[in-house]
């Protein structure tokens, strides 16, 4: 048995370790479960596109969301289609995945992410002509006051 590749292997570990901190995400950081309606056919469109960044998503249809919303700390003015769960915050509506990396290499102390309602243009909401709708993505907190972490622009 040649042990130079185990040795080769082990101390490559710390660099690819490393390389995926650097990247915003740890290889647990990925693992998201998405309640949805199975109706909802731009929830699906906002998985594939958390799939496309990395994330490893594990969808469970059910009969509302509003449980899995409340259960998270969702503001009731803040619910869309669909809540996600990874690393412990509620992902709610069609937020980028940009921001949900952004706030997994933040960690703010808050329950999760939103953007209310179905917005044209949105990850999962793209439309035809390429419309896009001016949106906020907001973090919210366990008290209910939420805050403007990053704005999208119209076209």
């Amino acid at each position: 048995m040649r042990l130079r590749p185990i040795l080769y292997g082990v101390l490559a570990l710390p660099l690819l370790l490393s390389l995926l901190g650097s990247l915003g995400l740890r290889a647990a950081d990925n693992a998201m479960t998405v309640f949805k309606t199975s109706t909802c056919t731009c929830c699906i469109k906002w998985v594939e596109h958390l799939r496309a960044k990395g994330f490893q998503v594990t969808v469970q249809d059910v009969p509302s969301t509003d449980e899995y919303s409340r259960k998270h700390g969702v503001p009731e003015a803040q619910r869309s289609c669909h809540v996600g769960v990874v690393e412990g915050y509620a992902i709610e509506g069609h937020v980028p995945a940009a921001e949900i990396q952004r706030l997994l290499k933040e960690r703010p102390e808050a329950k999760g992410l939103a953007v209310a309602g179905m917005v044209a243009g949105s990850p999962g909401m793209e439309v035809a002509g390429g419309r896009r709708d001016r949106y906020s993505v907001v973090l919210f907190g366990a008290d209910g006051r939420t805050s403007v972490y990053q704005e999208y622009p119209g076209k």
